[in-house]
C-alpha cells in the first residue's frame, strides 16, 4: 500500500521504518527542517534532557551510543532519531520544511494529502504528529500593553537560547519537568528568575538518596505494578491487596526521601498529598540544579499562584499575581502545557474522533472508531515512548494485512470508553485527552503484543520486574512480523515457517 505518515518525530519514523519493512510505499511529512518532533531544533529549550535514562529511551534494534550521558540532551536525542532514519532509509522518504493543510478520505476509501506543494493520494494515513505539538500560552489580559513596553510572551518550546534572557527579570510559568529545567539556564544569566507554580507536583531525584537510579525504582514492571491499573494481573493483585501497605510505603518513602534530599520543609516546596499521588499530577524528574538554585536565592518559586494580569509600570512590562503582588517581568516564559490538536483532518472525520469532552477515542491508542484507514501513532506518550511508538508501528503494520483479530465495534467503543473513564480517576484526568499512559507504559505494550501474540519470552519480562525495562528484548517483534506477513496463506502453503520472536531475535543477532 502507499501510506502517509505525518509527523516526523519518533512515532512517525518507527511507523516508516517498520512500513517499509513491510513492503509499502511511505512518506513522511514534517513542517520542521529536522526530524525528532518535540526534539527539533525549532522546538527545544536550553536544559532539556530526557525523563527516562538512555537504555530506556532507546529504541528496540537501534541503542543510543554509549558516550551518551545517562540523560541525554535534546541535542543528542535529535541526532540520534536523524540517524535511526538514516540507519533504516527513512531519510529517503522524509519530505520536511512541508505541511500538511488538509487529509480527507475519499468516497474510495483513500487519503488525499494537501500540502502547499500540491495534493498525493494514499491508501492509508498514519497520524503522528505528537501530543505535544500545541504549546498552550495563557490569554493573559493586558498582554497588548505589556508587550508594548517591551515585555515579550513566549512558549518554553519557543525559547531557545539562555542569552534570550541575560540581565532580564524573567517569570516561568508551570512547575512541571519542562517548567524547571528551563529556569536553570534561565537563572545563571537573568537578572532575577521567579517560577509561578499554580500546583506544586512531586519531583523524584535522578538518585534516590544520591545513590539509587530512580530507573530502579519507575522504570521496571514492579514500579509500573504500584499504580493501580484497570485490570490487575499476576503479583499485582498482591499489591492492590493484601500488599497494599507494603506498596503504599514504598512510593511514600520515594517521597519522604525527596524532601530530605531537596531539603523541601526549608524551602517551603514540600508538595500537598503524598508520593503516592505523583499520578495525579505530572511524574516529573527533578531537573538537576532547580532546588540549589532556590536555595542559593537565584530561583524564586511563588506556589499556588496564577498570573492574573499583564501590565507596564512606568514605561516597563509587570505581570500580577492572584495575591496582589507584582513582578518585574521583561520576559514570560510559559510552560504550561500543550494542546492535542489534528487540524488537517476534516470536521466529519474529526466529529467521529473524539468524545463530548474532546478525549480522543482510539483504540489501543491506535485505531479511531468508525474512521477506516486511518490510524495514529505517539498517542501513547510514556516513561518509554519510542518503545510504545515502536510497538504501536507493529501493530499497525500488522492492522494494514488485516491481522489484528479486533472485536466488533461495540466493544471496542466499549474498551475505549472503560479505559478513559479509568484514566480519569487514576490521574485526576490529567492524561492528557487520553493520549498520556504514564504509569502504564507496559501494559500498553503487553496489550498491543498481545493482540498480535508476538509478546516476548515471559522470563524475560518477569526479569523486568526487579530490572529496568530493556527495549532491546523486544528487538525481535518487528522481524517476527515481517516474516510472518510474507509467509503465504496456509491454503497456498506447500512448506511454511513463521519464526518466533526468540528465533527472530537470534536471527538478528546472528
Amino acid at each position: 500500500m502507499r501510506v502517509a505518515v505525518i509527523g516526523a518525530g519518533v512515532a512517525g519514523l518507527t511507523t516508516a521504518k517498520v512500513l517499509l519493512q513491510a513492503g509499502h510505499d511511505v512518506l513522511v511529512y514534517d513542517k520542521t527542517p529536522d526530524v525528532g518532533g518535540v526534539w527539533s531544533e525549532t522546538r527545544r529549550y536550553p536544559g532539556v534532557t530526557t525523563q527516562s535514562s538512555k537504555a530506556q529511551y532507546s529504541l528496540s534494534d537501534f541503542p543510543m551510543p554509549k558516550h551518551y550521558p545517562e540523560w541525554p540532551t535534546g541535542k543528542q536525542v535529535q541526532e540520534y532519531f536523524a540517524a535511526y532514519a538514516a540507519e533504516y532509509g527513512v531519510d529517503r522518504v522524509l519530505r520536511l520544511n512541508t505541511e500538511v493543510t488538509s487529509a480527507t478520505r475519499g468516497v474510495d476509501g483513500r487519503w488525499t494529502v494537501e500540502t502547499a506543494a500540491g495534493a498525493e493520494v494514499f491508501d492509508r494515513l498514519v497520524v503522528a504528529n505528537g501530543v505535544f505539538c500545541e504549546p498552550l500560552v495563557p490569554a493573559y489580559p493586558g498582554v497588548e500593553e505589556f508587550t508594548a513596553a517591551g515585555g515579550r510572551l513566549l512558549a518554553g518550546t519557543e525559547f531557545h537560547d539562555a542569552e534570550e534572557a541575560r540581565d532580564r527579570h524573567v517569570l516561568v510559568v508551570g512547575y512541571g519537568k519542562s517548567a524547571c529545567d528551563v529556569t536553570v539556564p534561565i537563572s545563571g544569566v537573568a537578572a532575577s528568575t521567579d517560577v509561578i507554580a499554580r500546583q506544586l507536583l512531586w519531583k523524584v531525584p535522578r538518585k534516590i538518596a544520591g545513590v539509587l537510579n530512580f530507573k530502579m525504582l519507575l522504570l521496571t514492571r514492579m514500579g509500573e505494578a504500584l499504580f493501580r491499573y484497570l485490570r490487575l494481573r499476576g503479583f499485582e493483585k498482591f499489591l492492590h491487596g493484601p500488599g497494599n501497605g507494603l506498596r503504599r510505603n514504598m512510593l511514600n518513602s520515594v517521597g519522604s526521601v525527596s524532601v530530605r534530599q531537596f531539603k523541601l520543609k526549608e524551602l517551603g516546596l514540600v508538595p500537598p498529598g503524598h508520593m503516592e499521588d505523583i499520578v495525579r499530577g505530572a511524574i516529573g524528574l527533578a531537573s538537576e540544579g532547580f532546588f540549589e538554585g532556590v536555595a542559593e536565592g537565584r530561583i524564586t518559586v511563588h506556589r499556588d499562584q496564577t498570573i492574573t494580569r499583564l501590565f507596564a509600570r512606568d514605561g516597563k512590562p509587570f505581570a500580577e499575581l492572584a495575591d496582589g503582588s507584582t513582578l518585574p517581568a521583561d520576559l514570560v516564559v510559559c510552560a504550561t502545557g500543550f494542546g492535542q490538536g489534528v487540524p488537517f483532518l476534516a470536521d466529519d472525520v474529526q466529529g467521529k474522533l473524539f468524545d463530548e469532552r474532546g478525549n480522543f477515542l482510539l483504540y489501543r491508542q491506535i485505531l479511531p472508531l468508525g474512521v477506516p484507514g486511518l490510524y495514529f501513532n505517539g498517542y501513547n506518550s510514556s516513561f518509554f515512548s519510542p518503545l510504545n511508538a515502536e510497538m504501536a508501528a507493529v501493530w499497525i503494520a500488522a492492522a494494514l494485512a488485516d491481522a489484528v483479530p479486533l472485536p466488533d465495534p461495540a466493544e471496542m467503543r466499549r474498551a475505549v470508553v472503560d479505559q478513559l473513564a479509568f484514566m480519569d480517576a487514576a490521574t485526576d484526568r490529567h492524561h492528557c485527552r487520553g493520549t498520556k499512559i504514564i504509569p502504564f507504559s507496559m501494559h500498553n505494550v503487553d496489550e498491543v503484543l498481545g493482540d498480535l501474540d508476538l509478546d516476548i519470552k515471559a522470563r524475560v519480562r518477569a526479569s523486568h520486574w526487579l530490572n529496568p525495562i530493556d527495549p532491546a528484548a523486544y528487538r525481535g517483534v518487528t522481524p517476527a512480523l515481517v516474516a510472518r506477513l510474507a509467509t503465504p496463506e496456509p491454503e497456498a502453503q506447500v512448506l511454511a515457517f513463521t519464526p518466533s520472536v526468540e528465533e527472530s531475535e537470534r536471527n538478528v543477532a546472528g
